[in-house]
């Protein structure tokens, strides 16, 4: 199973701004990570359309953190940000001429351990991410402000 890199920016932001505990811009983030701000700017929409940041433009503006972090669950956000777990073809439908689909299990088998791989996500928060968080803070450059 790997991750989108889409989601992985995503991850990236929520950790950035749990850090910065204040407003940021899309440029400082996208510097940090040396990221294309054209992506950081699709990852910013997604994540506060999804409530978990604050965008506001103009002076004073930014994007910071609306949730606290350990009300973040990274499971929750990578099922709403993957499009899909279709580790196989016959995840959302049988092989067209799949010889063995009636008698196969690696379908149900796949779809546990994907379900295997979830669960951990879900048993941590983004708080959880942050337990070296001022090991985080110098790697950003910036002030811990508590």
């Amino acid at each position: 199973m790997q991750l989108t890199q889409f989601t992985d920016y995503s991850l990236r932001v929520l950790i950035f701004l749990a850090c910065k505990k204040e407003s940021s811009s899309i440029d400082e983030i996208s510097k940090n990570y040396d990221l294309s701000v054209n992506h950081m700017r699709k990852v910013i929409h997604k994540l506060g359309q999804l409530g978990y940041i604050q965008t506001s433009r103009g002076k004073g503006g930014g994007v910071k953190l609306l949730q606290r972090p350990e009300n973040i669950n990274l499971g929750v956000v990578i099922r709403q940000l993957e499009p899909n777990f279709d580790l196989v073809e016959c995840f959302t439908h049988a092989r067209p001429g799949c010889k063995i689909s009636p008698a196969c299990r690696l379908k149900e088998i796949l779809a546990e351990a994907l379900n295997s791989f979830l669960a951990v996500f879900e048993a941590y928060s983004l708080a959880d991410v942050l337990s070296q968080e001022e090991e985080l803070v110098k790697l950003f450059g910036f002030s811990l402000n508590k």
